[in-house]
This record gives structure tokens, C-alpha cells and sequence, in this order.
């Protein structure tokens, strides 16, 4: 399979039977890191819309954005079975943010993908350009233990374990965009929620 250019290392949807195994309730996982009804909100490297679909339930307007536009046509489908029209699908890069959005929104969510961005700070700053006052970034990432402990049906899952980053190391990257930590939750079973926001 070939990589899409500008593809974060470390990145990139599964097979669908052991994410849904990873991830049962997505609903949960969205609510435990910090989105509430009526928000607008950017699911950002969204894939195939496993987490967009969800958000979409609950604010008030999602756009979803990847730089895999085949990913994204079955994020498309997915809300199109399920008569969602509150979600614009996006194709474009995560650091253009700025171009990509203009209306700033409540919540940025970003799954599984953070670990792989190759400059974090750029990313960061660009999540904070669309945010609004008070907006919220979440981040989940993988738990920083080895891979071999990450077992989702049986096998390792997830990225090199050397590429994994405990709570710590992402508040240091993403702090010099000003943006300031608020909470760090668990997900079971192998993920924690990172979140910040946006102060001024």
C-alpha cells in the first residue's frame, strides 16, 4: 500500500475489526475528553470517520479534515448512511489549518496521530490559530508503553514503542504555542486524552 504524501509516521486507519475492538464507544471517548453539545469542532486527521460520526451526534457542526481523500470518502459515507449534514469534509494538510478553517471553533480533536507529526510545535501553533477563546484541544495518544503490552485481539497494536510519548513530552511540545494544559484523563485501555486550551 502506498503512503499519502504529508502522512504523519506512525499513522494511519487499521483494519476495521481490531479498531472497533479498541474502540467500542467513541462517544465516551469524545465526551471524556472534553466535547459537549453545540460545539463546533474540527476532527483532524480523521480517517475514515470513526470519530467524526460521533461528534457529529453530539455538536453542533464537525468538519473533518485529512490529508487521505480516499479515508475521507468513507468518512463521507458514514455520515451519509446515518443522515448526518452537520460535517464538511476537508481535504488538506494539518499544519494549514489556517486555510482550511475560517470560522474559529470551540474543540480540535486529534486521535492516534500526534506522536507522528514531525514538527509537534508547528502543529500545535496551527491548532491554536483556529481555536477560539477558551477552545479546547484534545489530544489522544497512545499510552508510552511498549508495544508489545498494547494488544488489541490478541496482537500488538499501535505504533513503535519509540515513537510514543508519555503526557509530559506532549504538554512540552505543545506548550510553546501557548496553549495551556488543563487536564490529562485516562482512556482505557491504552490511551490518554491531552488537553489544552487556548487562554487568550
Amino acid at each position: 500500500m502506498t503512503k499519502t504524501p504529508g502522512f504523519f509516521e506512525g499513522t494511519g486507519m487499521p483494519d476495521p475489526n481490531w479498531w472497533e475492538a479498541l474502540w467500542p464507544d467513541p462517544e465516551k471517548v469524545l465526551i471524556d475528553a472534553g466535547l459537549k453539545s453545540g460545539m463546533t469542532v474540527v476532527d483532524l486527521c480523521a480517517g475514515d470517520g470513526w470519530f467524526t460520526l460521533p461528534i457529529a451526534r453530539i455538536a453542533r457542526h464537525v468538519t473533518a479534515i485529512d490529508i487521505d481523500a480516499e479515508l475521507l470518502e468513507a468518512a463521507r459515507t458514514r455520515l451519509s448512511n446515518s443522515n448526518l449534514r452537520n460535517c464538511d469534509i476537508v481535504v488538506g494538510d494539518a499544519y494549514d489549518l489556517a486555510g482550511l478553517v475560517t470560522t474559529p471553533v470551540d474543540f480540535v480533536f486529534l486521535a492516534n496521530a500526534f506522536h507522528g507529526a514531525p514538527d509537534k510545535p508547528r502543529l500545535a501553533k496551527a491548532v491554536r490559530s483556529i481555536l477560539k477563546v477558551g477552545g479546547r484541544f484534545a489530544i489522544v495518544n497512545w499510552q508510552a508503553r511498549p508495544r508489545e503490552e498494547t494488544k488489541v485481539l490478541g496482537q500488538a497494536r499501535g505504533p513503535a514503542s519509540d515513537l510514543r510519548m508519555t503526557p509530559e513530552a506532549t504538554t512540552k511540545e505543545v506548550e510553546p504555542s501557548g496553549l495551556t494544559l488543563c487536564r490529562i484523563t485516562e482512556i482505557p485501555a491504552y490511551h490518554y486524552a491531552a488537553i489544552f486550551e487556548n487562554p487568550l
